[in-house]
């Protein structure tokens, strides 16, 4: 099991928080950005050539079954959605197979009226409580992970 970031969108407090979950939990993670894009991470950090979905390719070209992503791209989602353990948004709720198709037909909608010369909403101010909706989530899963796999140990916080 390992936390995988899709990193070019993601709120610095949310690596911050993945960074140090996986201190505690003794786990790997990894962050994959464009060059466009300087991250500095005492985990591991990949990075690709900028381009569409270039990000997207490499995730899914690393991503193993039960692999946590930490993303907002509902397309990136949909195509690990059968080996991942969990997928996390990064505004703190889960991506699954209940509402991926409700996400990708939102997102599609908003695309067509972009494409029309229409106004989609963007995103809002990130707030606090996204922070910790997030971190809700991504302790859920690992704490479950954990109870599950007996073999994974979880380290004290120094």
């Amino acid at each position: 099991m390992r936390i995988i970031i899709d990193g070019d969108a993601c709120p610095q407090t949310v690596k911050e928080i993945c960074e140090k979950a996986a201190r505690e939990f003794g786990i790997d993670l990894i962050i994959v950005v464009d060059i466009d894009h300087y991250i500095v991470s005492d985990f591991q950090v990949i990075v690709v050539e900028q381009g569409r979905d270039s990000v997207d390719y490499k995730i899914v070209q690393i991503f193993k079954p039960g692999d946590i992503l930490i993303t907002q791209d509902y397309g990136l989602a949909s195509l690990v959605l059968g080996k991942a353990s969990a997928i996390i948004h990064t505004s703190g709720f889960f991506i699954n197979k209940n509402n991926i198709d409700t996400l990708l037909q939102s997102r599609y909608i908003s695309e067509r009226i972009r494409k029309q010369g229409g106004k989609s909403k963007g995103p809002s101010k990130r707030r606090r409580e996204q922070d910790e909706s997030f971190k809700k989530c991504l302790y859920k899963v690992l704490h479950e992970e954990f109870r599950k796999n007996k073999q994974l140990r979880r380290k004290k916080e120094p």
